[in-house]
C-alpha cells in the first residue's frame, strides 16, 4: 500500500497505464491481471483494506485478530476471497486504501482525496470497478432510528463483529437477505422474523428459468441456505404494506395486520449498479428492465461509450462476485491488448478461457432476475415515506409536483424539489424518483431517464481542493459549472 504523498505522478508527468477503482472482487482481480501482463497498475479504494463489500475485512490487520474469527459465521462463499486478496497483495500493483475518486473526465484525469489532501492523477486506461448498492426500499418509516439496511447489518458484522440484538426483523427480498440471516443464525443472533416481499404470482414467472438455475454454480449451495434458515426463523411470503413506526420499541406491520414490536428493522430489495461515477464522466448509462435499473452501456470487453474507460464488476450489472471477478479480468486484458502489451489473438484465446469458467454462474442469472425483481409498489414506495432522504421530500411530493407541473425528468425535478442534490448525488433516491416520474407521465423509466451528475462525485471539501498542487489546480477546471 502506498499513500497520497507517495504518489509521484501527476498530469504533466508520467501517467499509471492503468488505473483501478475499487478494490472489490473485481478490482482486485483487474489489477492482478494487468500486472501479469506488464501494466503500471494503480488501485483506488475507498475501504481500510482490499475486498469491497463482498470480501470485506476479508485480510487480517498486521497486529491483531479479524473482526469475525468463526469461519463457519461467514460461510465457504466469502474465505474464497482470501485467495484473490493475497493474489492482490502479491501482484505489486499500487494501492491506496480510504481514497475517494471525486472527479473523472473523458481526458482520463482522475480527482484523488485521502487523508484530508486531494491530487488528480492521470492514466492510459481507467477500470471502474466500484460495485453495487443497495435499492431503496422507502416504506413508510424506514429513516427512523433502529431501521437500516440488510447490506448495512452485514458490513458491521464483517468489519466489526457486531450483530443487531434483540427482537430483529429481516422484510424485502433478494439473496443477501436470506445470506445475512444464514450468517446471523451462525453467529447465535436469530432474527425474530423475516417478511419476504416476492409477489405470489412473481414465482410462476420465474419457475421458467429454473432449468438454467438448477444447472447452475448457485442451485445447491442457495437452496440449502434457505432450508436451513426457513427451518429456524419465522417466515412470510408475500408481504406488502410495510409500516414501521416509533413507540417504546419499533413497531411494524404488513398488510394492514397488527402491530408487532421490534428492537431492530433491516430492510433489502436487492442491489444495483453503482453508476454516479460512471455516468458524471459521460458514460452512456441503459435501463435494464429485467433488473429495474440503470447500469453502463458496455461492450463484450467492459469498454464504455467514453474510450479508454471500461467498467467491470456488479458496477456494470448486476452478476455476483464470481461473474465480477471474471469480468475484471477480461476488462483488464482488453486494457493490456489496448496498450500493446497482448495481441489480440491471445487477449482472444485468454478471454475465452475466462468466459468458461464464468459460464456456470451466468446460468442462474434470468432466475434471480425474475424471482427477485422489486414489486412496483415497493420501488416507487409509499406516500408517507422519504423519496430524497438528504432533502426530507416525501414519495407523495415528488407524485404532486411532478402531475402538476407535468415535470419530464429526475434533472427538472431538482430545480422544483432538490432531489438528487443531497451529499448522496442520488444514489438513496435516483431509481425511486425516476419511476415515480415514469409512473405519472405513463412511460417507461429508460424514456424518464436518470440524473445528470458532474463532479465533485463525492463530497470533498475546500480545504481538500485548496492542497492540490498549483499546476494541477490550473490545468484542470475540477469545480466547473
Amino acid at each position: 500500500m502506498i499513500t497520497m504523498g507517495e504518489l509521484k505522478l501527476n498530469v504533466v508527468g508520467d501517467i499509471y497505464d492503468l488505473v483501478v477503482v475499487g478494490a472489490g472482487p473485481a478490482g482486485m482481480a483487474a489489477a492482478v491481471t494487468g500486472r501479469a501482463q506488464g501494466l503500471s497498475v494503480l488501485v483506488v479504494d475507498e475501504g481500510p483494506g482490499p475486498g469491497g463489500q463482498v470480501f470485506r475485512a476479508i485480510m487480517a490487520p498486521p497486529m491483531g485478530r479479524r473482526p469475525v474469527g468463526q469461519r463457519e459465521v461467514l460461510g465457504p462463499d466469502y474465505w474464497r476471497g482470501e485467495v484473490l486478496a493475497q493474489a492482490f497483495n502479491a501482484s505489486w500493483a499500487d494501492y491506496v486504501r480510504e481514497c475517494s475518486v471525486w472527479y473523472l473526465d473523458a481526458g482520463l484525469q482522475l480527482g484523488l482525496s485521502s487523508g484530508g489532501k486531494s491530487r488528480v492523477i492521470g492514466a492510459r486506461r481507467v477500470i471502474l470497478a466500484t460495485g453495487a448498492i443497495e435499492r431503496p426500499m422507502p416504506v413508510k418509516g424506514w429513516t427512523l432510528p433502529g431501521v437500516m439496511t440488510v447490506g448495512a447489518a452485514q458490513t458491521l458484522l464483517k468489519s466489526s463483529g457486531i450483530v443487531a440484538r434483540g427482537r430483529v426483523v429481516l422484510a424485502g427480498a433478494g439473496p443477501l437477505l436470506w445470506l445475512l440471516a444464514a450468517q446471523y443464525l451462525a453467529a447465535g443472533a436469530k432474527p425474530a422474523l423475516i417478511l419476504e416481499t416476492v409477489p405470489r404470482g412473481q414465482r410462476w414467472a420465474a419457475a421458467r428459468h429454473a432449468g438454467g438455475f438448477l444447472r447452475s454454480a448457485y442451485a445447491r449451495k442457495g437452496l440449502s441456505l434457505l432450508a436451513r434458515v426457513r427451518r429456524a426463523v419465522r417466515v412470510v411470503s408475500g408481504a406488502s404494506g410495510i409500516e414501521i413506526e416509533e413507540g417504546e420499541a419499533l413497531r411494524l406491520r404488513w398488510d394492514g395486520a397488527d402491530w408487532m414490536e421490534a428492537d431492530h428493522v433491516l430492510l433489502h430489495q436487492g442491489v444495483v449498479p453503482n453508476v454516479n461515477l460512471a455516468a458524471a464522466a459521460g458514460c452512456g448509462l441503459a435501463w435494464n428492465e429485467a433488473q429495474a435499473c440503470w447500469q453502463p452501456e458496455t461492450d463484450a470487453l467492459g469498454n464504455t461509450s467514453v474510450a479508454g474507460i471500461a467498467v467491470a464488476g456488479d458496477g456494470a450489472g448486476i452478476g455476483g462476485a464470481e461473474l465480477a471477478e471474471g469480468r475484471g479480468r477480461i476488462a483488464a486484458l482488453a486494457a493490456a491488448e489496448a496498450l500493446g502489451k497482448i495481441g489480440a489473438e491471445a487477449r482472444a484465446r485468454m478471454v475465452a478461457e475466462e468466459r468458461a469458467r464464468m459460464r456456470p454462474y451466468e446460468r442462474g442469472r434470468a432466475f434471480l432476475d425474475a424471482l427477485y425483481r422489486p414489486a412496483r409498489a415497493m420501488r416507487m414506495g409509499a406516500p408517507e415515506a422519504m423519496a430524497c432522504r438528504c432533502e426530507e421530500v416525501s414519495v407523495a411530493r415528488v407524485r404532486e409536483v411532478a402531475g402538476e407541473l407535468g415535470v419530464q425528468g429526475p434533472n427538472q425535478l431538482k430545480a422544483f424539489l432538490r432531489c438528487g442534490m443531497g451529499p448522496c448525488q442520488g444514489r438513496f433516491c435516483g431509481l425511486t424518483v425516476g419511476e415515480i416520474i415514469a409512473d405519472v407521465r405513463g412511460v417507461s423509466p429508460a424514456e424518464v431517464g436518470y440524473y445528470r451528475l458532474r463532479p465533485p462525485v463525492k463530497p470533498i471539501t475546500v480545504a481538500e481542493l485548496a492542497s492540490m498542487a498549483r499546476s494541477e489546480a490550473d490545468l484542470r477546471a475540477v469545480v466547473r459549472s
